[in-house]
């Protein structure tokens, strides 16, 4: 195959870094994987330049880099590089990583794989660096690839009942006992603070990345009668940056001030010098629009103002206001520090919780565990649930009540009242097939299986667990006899 190099990264000549980053400024979070040298590896940091510029989120870059490093050194390992590699090369990595490797990829992960690495090879194939793709695209529509596993898979669904869900929060979080009273050996640190994550998580919808980089005004702090809901408008924190309006009910805010009366203020009043050391790199909030929804302040010296349905979750980490105590950060959610807690914070956290909770499983109080942890995302896939199950209700009974009127359902009651439309807009979803995925969790099909055999598993009387036992009985005297 003829290879056709690009100088995809021009470089002024001599290795003076400071002259290469003035020459080609680097987006922030851009991942740059370099040589023994220390040179840029072209052409994958071109290919990271790009998904950069397309506003690809870091940590989505972050994640792509990996795959592509291994695949690189997988390759490299094998005599060639991701410009001379062979359909046979990258069926050869796929037996890799999902059979030989220490631990073996399942094919639902590894498909997530050859996503990245087909979009990969077309950037290639589109900067005209390989005449075509090392692997052929299969099936009628022509979509699939030939790295793809041909494993068939759904949304990994996993919802809590009410007594499992409050074991989580109380039990785990919280540090209480199983059967509600106060643990005094409990040693956890910010109970509340968790507790109020997950209330938010369940009531919400919200995923990790959306609640647990909320900032003070998004949830009324400061302008918010006690008692009343809220409602923000959600994007750059979103899935896909996917704008939508996300409604907070009053449960999940009072959950939310125990944890900002109780034991915010004391992180806040530790952190104050911590974060007026960092000087420059805050955004200093003089004002909130809370009617606008708009932040005023200074960042790096310069007068700024940001609407904060806007704000990425790095700006949120330095964003900060000064109150009596100094300097004080506007994330809800803050650890030591004063730092907002980030995603492996809240895992290390979350991971903790389900020790506690392992730790009591067997207390005649607790209700049944999974043996696969809880994740904050369960939270999420909970309030799909009960919110489609409580929708289908109403709309069963609407229906009910209309065909007593005899009336018809017109275009938009149909938009307005259809639990599938609304359960999407709730949860962001692009897509309205990941929205039916749920359905299939709206009954319990366990409970039907019991009671469709409830008749069958009893004899005259006796269950097959008592007739087996007859029947080693009678084998027993038999061969006794004998």
């Amino acid at each position: 195959m003829t290879r056709k190099l690009l100088p995809l990264w021009p470089q002024p000549e001599g290795l003076d870094a400071h002259a290469v980053l003035e020459h080609r400024t680097l987006q922030d979070g851009m991942p740059l994987i370099v040589d023994e040298q220390m040179r840029p590896v072209e052409p994958i940091c071109g290919w990271f330049r790009a998904l950069a510029y397309e506003n690809k989120q870091p940590e989505t870059m972050r994640a792509y880099a990996y795959i592509v490093r291994r695949l690189a050194e997988f390759l490299r390992q094998r005599g060639t590089d991701v410009l001379g590699a062979t359909e046979a090369d990258l069926v050869g990595y796929r037996w890799a990583r999902t059979e030989l490797d220490t631990r073996p990829i399942d094919g639902a992960t590894w498909d997530k794989e050859a996503v990245v690495i087909n979009g990969f090879y077309n950037f290639l194939l589109g900067r005209g660096l390989i005449e075509r793709r090392p692997f052929r695209l299969i099936g009628r529509s022509q979509t699939r690839n030939s790295l793809h596993s041909g494993v068939r898979r759904g949304m990994e669904i996993r919802h809590m009942s009410v007594e499992q869900y409050l074991f989580f929060r109380d039990v785990g979080f919280g540090g209480q006992l199983p059967d509600g009273s106060v643990d005094d050996s409990f040693r956890g640190w910010a109970p509340h603070r968790g507790r109020a994550a997950l209330e938010l998580a369940l009531l919400t919808g919200m995923r990790l990345q959306e609640w647990s980089t909320l900032l003070l005004p998004e949830l009324g702090v400061g302008s918010r009668r006690t008692g009343d809901p809220v409602t923000f408008r959600l994007q750059k924190c979103a899935k896909y940056e996917s704008p939508r309006d996300v409604y907070v009910p009053s449960a999940a805010l009072d959950m939310v001030d125990h944890f900002l009366r109780l034991e915010r203020p004391e992180i806040a009043e530790v952190s104050a010098k911590a974060l007026a050391r960092r000087g420059t790199d805050l955004f200093v909030v003089s004002k909130i629009d809370h009617e606008q929804g708009r932040l005023h302040g200074v960042l790096e010296g310069r007068r700024r103002q940001f609407v904060m349905s806007a704000m990425s979750p790095e700006l949120r980490r330095v964003t900060v206001w000064e109150n009596e105590f100094g300097v004080e950060p506007l994330a809800v959610f803050i650890g030591h520090g004063g730092k907002m807690l980030g995603p492996s914070s809240w895992d290390r956290i979350r991971k903790d919780a389900w020790l506690r909770m392992r730790a009591h499983a067997d207390h005649p109080s607790a209700p049944i565990l999974p043996g696969k942890a809880w994740r904050f995302h369960d939270a999420r896939h909970t309030f799909a649930v009960q919110l489609l199950k409580y929708l289908q209700r109403v709309r069963v009974q609407g229906e009910i009540e209309r065909d007593k009127a005899r009336g018809m359902i017109t275009l938009p009651e149909h938009y307005s009242l259809n639990p599938v439309l609304t359960v999407q807009r709730r949860l962001g979803h692009l897509q309205t097939s990941s929205t039916y995925e749920y359905l299939r969790y709206t009954e319990d099909p366990m409970k039907y299986v019991d009671a469709a055999f409830r008749e069958w598993s009893a004899h005259d009387g006796a269950t097959y667990a008592d007739i087996a036992l007859r029947a080693l009985d009678a084998d027993r005297a038999e061969v006794a006899g004998a």
